[in-house]
């Protein structure tokens, strides 16, 4: 039998959460919307595992994940929640979250993060999987971008633009044979292999806003 506390903004999810955990022969210590609330609640109950909503109206659920692991709480924390983005499972896991599990998933989902949070072990629900290791992806191509130079940044913009390596290099006073230089160089770097793939980077990054920061 695991103690549980609820943090969710809407009741009747709570509600149903309660009648299924409890059928499952856990027992809930209680339950709030808010994480200020939640917070005393926590320290005072003392339950084993936390199940949190991110998306709580107007607050995070990652202030009260934040605040937990600032403070060496015990209490192991699973997230439950709609929310299905890479870096919003990459935050939770830095925060000390044991589990994510998205709130479409079978119930079944549920209890085995329950059951691996009891044991402090981590557990990503059916396609959580996916979205840390795209997060893990999308953290590698930020590392790899910090390595750009200033120069090698504004060839990307310049290739993005369609420009060629001869239009490039007069803009930049290089020679075609230079730029192309360069462009290997950073696409290396960035781990494309193509053009089209170093443009949907650059897309998805916003290197142009970037550059244009720069100017």
């Amino acid at each position: 039998m695991t103690q549980l506390y609820l943090v969710d903004d809407h009741q009747i999810l709570r509600e149903g959460l309660r009648a299924l955990l409890q059928a499952h022969g856990h027992t809930v210590l209680g339950e709030s919307e808010d994480p200020t609330v939640a917070l005393a609640d926590v320290q005072r109950l003392q339950p084993q595992v936390l199940l949190l909503d991110i998306n709580l109206g107007g607050r995070s659920g990652f202030e009260l994940l934040a605040e937990l692991q600032a403070r060496h709480l015990p209490t192991a924390c699973v997230v439950l929640t709609m929310m299905a983005q890479p870096h919003h499972v990459a935050q939770a896991m830095r925060l000390g979250a044991y589990g994510y599990v998205l709130k479409g998933s079978a119930s079944s989902d549920l209890i085995n993060a329950i059951e691996a949070a009891v044991l402090h072990r981590k557990y990503l629900g059916s396609q959580v999987d996916q979205l840390m290791l795209q997060a893990f992806s999308e953290r590698n191509e930020c590392d790899s971008l910090r390595t750009l130079s200033p120069r090698e940044r504004q060839i990307i913009v310049m290739v993005v633009e369609g420009q060629s390596s001869t239009q490039i290099g007069q803009t930049l006073h290089l020679s075609p044979k230079t730029v192309a230089t360069y462009r290997s160089r950073l696409m290396a770097k960035l781990h494309v292999h193509d053009v089209p793939a170093l443009v949907r980077l650059a897309l998805k990054h916003r290197l142009i806003d970037a550059q244009a920061d720069l100017n």
